[in-house]
């Protein structure tokens, strides 16, 4: 039976609904956050204002609360990025990105090769017991690192412990209203639990097809940065239906999520600097016009990415805050 052809315009309405951005939704800010599979925050306030898009009468005191009662961290999860999700999902997350993190450290140009051949184990050990104790800066980090390990390169151990442990970085920091260097500690420490030794990719899988579908195996990829996904998909086959973009490339999806018809209205939508719902494909031609003006602006020269907004179907512009001394 040949897949039915979704155009782009399909596509954009079904991405746009999963992501909770074609109407605004009265849902709970953490089944808001767990539902999207977390939201980039490299920017500390980009996921309240990504939430301000998709929620009714959204507050940015709820998601203030799930930081500071550790229902909600933030941490290096996907792509190897600082990514706000639920605790629980942490647990998860932050192991399935363990191979992305390793291949991050082992390319690292300048953290790399000062670590070739190191036994790291004994670092590893000592930084989180030290973490145990209280959250830590990167140069608080460091100058412990440099004073027990004197023959090695801090710097790089350090960053070598960002990559082999799960950290989380503490309030203040992400806090709508406060200011705060990052502080960082163990995720055991945070929330008194470990990470989940065998984390089940296949149902994380499918969680991304629920909130970025219909997509290819390489949008996935995209998204995670992991590899051996055409593996996965194929597993989980029989529990999705197929279909085809107007390239001709083989399309996933759960097969009773929502696919609006071309024409559904779309609303205005303001979206942060880093937004998952345009960073999440490997193919972004769904939410983008043909004219590739908009996507360089968007995209800028310096690889920092702008507020975008969206109109009708595409991005056609981007935003920014200017604040003055008044």
């Amino acid at each position: 039976m040949t897949a039915d052809v979704l155009d782009r315009r399909r596509l954009n309405r079904a991405t746009l609904a999963r992501q909770l951005l074609l109407e605004r939704h009265a849902m709970p800010v953490l089944d808001a956050v767990e539902h999207l599979v977390g939201l980039q925050a490299q920017e500390p306030l980009d996921p309240y204002h990504a939430l301000w898009s998709r929620l009714d009468r959204f507050r940015p005191a709820d998601l203030v609360l799930a930081l500071l009662d550790r229902r909600a961290v933030r941490i290096t999860v996907m792509r190897g990025t600082i990514h706000l999700v639920s605790a629980g999902d942490c647990l998860v997350l932050r192991s399935l990105a363990q191979p992305v993190l390793d291949a991050e450290l082992a390319r690292h140009p300048d953290y790399g090769p000062p670590l070739r051949g190191v036994d790291l184990d004994p670092a590893l050990d000592v930084v989180g017991s030290l973490l145990a104790e209280r959250p830590l800066s990167g140069t608080e980090l460091r100058a412990a690192l440099a004073a027990t390990f004197p023959e090695l390169d801090a710097a790089a151990l350090a960053y070598a412990c960002r990559c082999k442990l799960g950290l989380v970085q503490v309030p203040p920091r992400g806090v709508w209203g406060r200011s705060g260097k990052v502080k960082l500690t163990t995720v055991e420490a945070w929330l008194g639990r470990p990470l989940v030794d065998k984390p089940m990719i296949d149902e994380v899988v499918m969680r991304y097809f629920a909130a970025f579908g219909p997509a290819a195996v390489g949008d996935v990829r995209t998204w995670s940065r992991l590899t051996g996904l055409r593996e996965v998909v194929e597993r989980l086959r029989p529990r999705l239906r197929a279909f085809r973009d107007e390239r001709g490339r083989e399309l996933f999806d759960l097969p009773d999520a929502s696919r609006p018809d071309a024409d559904t209205p779309a609303p205005p939508r303001f979206l942060p600097e880093y937004d998952n719902s345009l960073l999440s494909h490997d193919d972004r031609s769904r939410f983008f016009p043909t004219d590739d003006r908009v996507r360089a602006r968007l995209f800028g020269a310096d690889r920092k990415v702008s507020g975008s907004v969206l109109y009708d179907v595409f991005v056609c512009g981007t935003w920014r805050i200017d604040r003055g001394r008044d």
